[in-house]
């Protein structure tokens, strides 16, 4: 896998090894400067719509008994990060995890014992130097896959995503615009998809063909790469998005995520958030619109309840129509995945559902 361009990310971890240097040689106890990655400095940006987080710092210092090993991480992770992109090689978050895992001097302790340890850290540099992960050169396995009217150009091979049969693009975790290129599209619009197997019936279908759209799923919750694309897709075909969840609290924070960042990845909400998606469904309301009987829904559990509950009180759901559908889901106590449309035939969805939403514009913004 080719490496994302590395000049002015190399030049932040220079500088922020320099600082230390520098520090050390005022005779000062060297330190780091960490946004703060907590709910307490995450904001709603009404404005731009989008999840931001605050001004908040914490300083990490060496010669801190609670600190100094988690500073030595830091840097072992900025240097390794370096190093690859000097070979302008990319690498996994787990093989960064055992690149730097090593017994320190002549004791029974490891920089890092388990990967639980060392994936904060990266999440760290990648605020502390203001860059994604993948322009650190560091890549996770994909998940996601793209079919559609739509060239792209991956590490110099151009993929014609009208034509890759039944699996679609992989989408990679580094799509970035020096690995991957928009070719060209005529496409009108996007649509994201939740479920891997409800994409599978539109790509078999050829939804993306007869509506002239871009197919994507996420597997769930759509992983960085699939955002990030998503992202860039709107940003620079200008066209719409929308997003085609489960009917329950989940199903809503995957779009919510997709729409305003999420809490964890605020810092990254500029280069991911995409304000302007719309949801298409499932809503609470085709369960009686669409007569699908009882046996096909499922019952909320308690934590569905209170999750719902929490989302209600999301500064960016306070919308009127927002509102509507989560009381209307919570009163009627049961939630609806996307299968449950086959109920009404194995190409309802295809057919009927979605041409229906896109026409008479049923989604919520």
């Amino acid at each position: 896998m080719r490496s994302a361009k590395t000049g002015p990310v190399l030049a932040k971890l220079q500088g922020l090894a320099k600082g230390v240097v520098d520090e050390i040689f005022t005779l000062k106890n060297p330190s780091v400067a960490v946004p703060t990655r907590a709910l307490s400095n995450v904001k709603f940006n009404e404005k731009k719509s989008i999840i931001e987080l605050g001004n908040e710092k914490q300083k990490r210092y060496f010669f801190n008994v609670g600190q100094a090993r988690k500073f030595m991480q830091t840097f072992l992770i900025a240097s390794a990060c370096k190093t690859l992109m000097g070979q302008r090689k990319t690498t996994s978050i787990r093989d960064l995890y055992y690149m730097t895992k090593h017994s320190m001097g002549d004791s029974n302790q490891n920089t890092f014992d388990e990967q639980e340890e060392s994936d904060p850290v990266i999440e760290d540099l990648e605020v502390i130097v203001n860059a994604l992960r993948e322009e650190l050169n560091l890549f996770a396995s994909n998940r996601g896959a793209l079919v559609g009217n739509i060239t792209m150009v991956d590490s110099g091979d151009t993929i014609n995503c009208r034509r890759l049969g039944s699996g679609g693009w992989s989408i990679p975790s580094i799509v970035e615009e020096d690995v991957v290129k928009i070719k060209d599209s005529a496409a009108k619009f996007i649509l994201m998809v939740e479920k891997d197997a409800v994409w599978r019936r539109l790509n078999e279908d050829k939804f993306w063909s007869q509506y002239n759209c871009i197919l994507i799923h996420g597997q769930g919750m759509a992983p960085r790469g699939v955002r990030r694309l998503l992202h860039r897709l709107v940003s620079e075909l200008k066209i719409p998005l929308y997003v085609f969840v489960d009917n329950d609290p989940w199903g809503f924070y995957i779009y919510s995520v997709i729409k305003q960042g999420s809490i964890n990845l605020a810092y990254e909400s500029m280069r991911m958030a995409v304000p302007s998606a719309k949801f298409i469904g499932l809503s609470s309301f085709d369960r009686e619109k669409y007569s699908l009987p009882a046996n096909v829904t499922i019952k909320l559990d308690d934590t569905d309840r209170n999750r719902a509950k929490q989302i209600l009180e999301y500064p960016w759901f306070q919308k009127k129509d927002w509102q509507r559908e989560l009381h209307h889901m919570l009163k009627s106590d049961v939630k609806l995945e996307l299968e449950a449309l086959s109920h009404k035939g194995i190409s309802f969805v295809s057919e009927k559902y979605l041409p229906e939403k896109l026409k008479n514009k049923e989604w919520l913004d």
